[in-house]
């Protein structure tokens, strides 16, 4: 048997860290999803008003085991409605999900009306997930796409985590529908900024970096 070479093992498409070389689109993707980031904190705090209204543990696990799975079986869906009508449309649906669940959850102590936000936070989830990456994807060519995803995921990881910080000290100092004001407003921001920024639809690169 012959031996293997190393350079047989090389990756068809190796993972290029460098941030520089993305074409403006790109950046203009990132940054709307970026003002939508801002705002988009835990689902610790969706919980914990859960359990503020007065729903039990036991009912509350119920109700995010149901948000998981909603959440689950909307992706794959989600990305081949988007293959068809336009990542951008369906990124927007998931914003107007998002803003509808947290103006909620900031206006209602119903605990039937909350299990339905968060099967509408669900919707959210799955597609912002899938369609999110899949967008940031379309602007660069094959071989930057992984990078592309990276950067992307550490853009919305780095601001989750700042937007979880900023819910905490608003659930400490105003109380917990200050959380869900916060996160439906950057809501509107980042799913302005994606109208603003992005054409209405875009097939994925093939060729180079697009313009």
């Amino acid at each position: 048997m012959p031996e293997m070479k190393l350079q047989d093992l090389k990756a068809k498409s190796p993972v290029e860290l460098a941030w520089h070389g993305f074409p403006a689109a790109y950046w203009r993707c990132l940054a709307a999803t970026a003002l939508f980031s801002i705002g988009n904190s835990s689902n610790s705090f969706l919980i914990l008003a859960t359990q503020d209204t007065g729903v039990s543990l036991t009912a509350t696990i119920l109700i995010y085991a149901a948000f998981n799975l909603v959440a689950a079986v909307i992706s794959y869906p989600a990305g081949l409605v988007s293959d068809r009508w336009g990542r951008r449309s369906i990124l927007l649906a998931s914003f107007l999900f998002f803003f509808v669940a947290y103006l909620g959850f900031a206006l209602t102590r119903n605990s039937e009306v909350i299990a339905v936000l968060f099967a509408l936070y669900g919707l959210h989830q799955g597609i912002f997930r899938s369609v999110g990456k899949a967008m940031a994807s379309d602007y660069v060519p094959a071989h930057r796409r992984a990078s592309a995803v990276g950067w992307y995921s550490t853009t919305v990881g780095l601001l989750g985590l700042l937007a979880s910080a900023v819910a905490g000290l608003l659930w400490d100092r105003i109380g917990h529908a200050a959380v869900f004001f916060y996160g439906a407003a950057f809501a509107v921001v980042g799913g302005t900024a994606l109208l603003a920024l992005m054409p209405a639809k875009r097939t994925r690169a093939r060729r180079g970096a697009a313009r």
